[in-house]
């Protein structure tokens, strides 16, 4: 058995992120020792790793717990995880492109800039008016 301290460190996840795990059901409670002290088991320290992992491919929590849902039914198709992976792929080649356009339109600010005053500086007048930009690189709203 596992105190917090050591689950942590074996899974590279810090105690508070373990207790918030817990708290929102990803990771099931600690057993307590006689002094309520959280023990886990090598069970809860591959499923951290699962989440840890999972959140590290920028995986949502809600797809997590998802994901986690179907691990824990191990003889059912796989194509629930498939869908959720796929999403999360599309999710990142959303991500790239726009970070595509962003680097293109920094690029381009920074070779306009003239270096002089900044009455004159294209740096500031572009972040000023986003109609002096090329592409749309606007986050989504709910990423903000």
């Amino acid at each position: 058995m596992l105190t917090i301290g050591k689950l942590g460190a074996q899974a590279r996840v810090k105690v508070p992120t373990i207790r918030y795990y817990e708290q929102i059901g990803l990771l099931p409670e600690a057993e307590r020792s006689a002094g309520n002290q959280r023990l886990y088991s090598r069970k809860a320290l591959e499923r951290l790793a699962f989440i840890r992992h999972a959140r590290d491919l920028g995986f949502t929590l809600e797809a997590i717990r998802d994901l986690l849902s179907l691990s824990d039914n191990p003889e059912q198709s796989c194509a629930a995880a498939d869908a959720i992976a796929r999403a999360q792929l599309a999710e990142v080649e959303s991500r790239l492109a726009r970070l595509t356009a962003l680097k293109a339109e920094l690029e381009r600010m920074v070779v306009q800039c003239a270096g002089g005053k900044i009455a004159d500086c294209r740096v500031i007048e572009v972040l000023g008016d986003h109609g002096h930009c090329m592409a749309d690189h606007h986050r989504p709203v709910d990423s903000v």
